[in-house]
């Protein structure tokens, strides 16, 4: 395996993935993850070179007069009644998309490579692959190298901070087939997943300006997914999310106050009352929260202390939460009866709330899982109401208690039997 400055693989990884890396035509970072035998021993290597002749991302263009286009750097303002950052990338607005009715592509970039495909615009330069990470084609957040990072204020007025959006945003892709489902990949696939989010928290903690690593998940179209293809992403913030910085106000208040990790409260607090936890295995717990806002929402913690990121998870705990995820993912399609005992392919978000990079309330915070669904029933999708969309003053349209009782009716709560 190759050696990097900030990851360092464990026992399992060092003998059962491989890591390689190259450079797509443009200039963007590329990795090869691979669980495949045959290229974990290097008896196959894969294919480093992109064919595709791209212009490289961070040099000027030209206009159809000849005229120099310069780079579209992705810059954030702040609102001062919130003091929330919001990057704003306009060159977001041509990535294509192949799912749902707007659907402006014709063929799949996150593939692998199609030789006879008239369709040859794919990220990825292999026939074939495991699983793969690489810099988004189109970032909504992106370090250009000669823009200064620095504040200027918008019509020169002190009221609307600007910044250049110094962010970095990754793609994983989890499995080459674009119609295969999360939900129905080997553990050991969803292993190899892990390994990815592990790695790439390790390697981007060190890059200037980085304050949050949020790895997710958008699954189903009625999420607003635009690329029919199991995949994830990882959205790296030059500042700490509006989320989790609401978060942190909480458990630093908390600590502040008990001394105590309200996380870690909060998790056996759920174990002590029992009804709400719904799966369990040697190093995860998942439950229900107790004041879940989704129709469907379960939230998932390890079981040692101490675990702020992705990157500190020992082999086992790595083992445990690709067991977790994949029997998460089959209950979940599992929850909504349509009437033929098959369940459906839910539409949902898996999102990975890490401690802070740099903040220094990093040390109250525990890595944990928040991974919820829209729908509300088989038929069913929960939009948001005015109060919910304009004044965030949520309504759940159920009870935690509802939610997790649906839940033992698909599996034993402990999942290592």
């Amino acid at each position: 395996m190759a050696t990097f400055m900030h990851y360092t693989p464990g026992e399992y990884a060092q003998g059962h993935i491989r890591i390689t890396g190259t450079e797509l035509s443009d200039g963007r970072q590329f990795f090869y993850l691979d669980d495949t035998p045959e290229y974990v021993s290097g008896e196959k290597v894969r294919e480093l070179r992109d064919p595709r002749e791209l212009a490289n991302r961070f040099e000027p263009g030209v206009d159809g007069e000849g005229n120099p286009i310069p780079v579209q750097a992705p810059q954030m303002r702040r609102d001062p009644l919130t003091g929330d950052w919001i990057p704003m990338a306009t060159a977001r607005m041509n990535r294509p998309i192949t799912a749902g009715p707007g659907a402006t592509a014709t063929g799949n970039p996150l593939a692998a490579r199609n030789p006879g495909d008239p369709y040859q615009d794919g990220e990825v330069p292999d026939t074939d692959y495991d699983v793969v990470v690489f810099e988004n084609r189109f970032p909504s957040m992106n370090r250009i190298p000669g823009v200064k990072d620095e504040t200027v204020y918008v019509d020169g007025n002190p009221l609307w901070p600007q910044r250049p959006a110094v962010g970095r945003c990754e793609v994983v892709c989890f499995d080459p087939k674009e119609d295969s489902l999360p939900a129905d990949l080997p553990v050991s696939r969803l292993r190899t997943v892990v390994e990815a989010w592990a790695f790439r928290t390790a390697e981007i903690s060190a890059m200037e300006g980085i304050e949050q690593i949020f790895p997710f998940e958008n699954h189903g179209q009625e999420i607003g997914v635009s690329l029919a293809h199991p995949h994830g992403q990882i959205y790296c913030f030059p500042f700490v999310a509006p989320r989790l910085e609401q978060e942190l106000q909480h458990t630093e208040a908390y600590r502040s106050r008990t001394g105590g990790n309200l996380l870690r409260d909060i998790l056996k607090g759920e174990v002590d009352a029992g009804g709400r936890i719904v799966m369990r295995n040697s190093t995860w717990i998942a439950y229900v929260p107790a004041a879940a806002r989704w129709p469907l929402e379960v939230h998932v913690q390890p079981v040692r202390d101490g675990i702020f990121t992705l990157d500190q998870l020992n082999d086992n705990e790595r083992w445990g939460l690709a067991q977790m995820y994949s029997a998460l993912l089959k209950r979940g399609n599992m929850f909504f009866d349509t009437g033929n005992g098959e369940g459906m392919d839910l539409p949902y978000i898996a999102a990975w709330h890490q401690a802070p990079v740099r903040d220094r309330r990093r040390s109250s915070y525990r890595l944990n899982l928040q991974f919820f669904s829209f729908r509300r029933a088989a038929n069913k999708i929960k939009y948001l109401a005015g109060s919910e969309s304009g004044m965030a003053a949520w309504i759940s349209d159920t009870t935690p208690e509802k939610i997790a009782a649906r839940f033992h009716e698909l599996g034993d709560t402990d999942i290592d039997k």
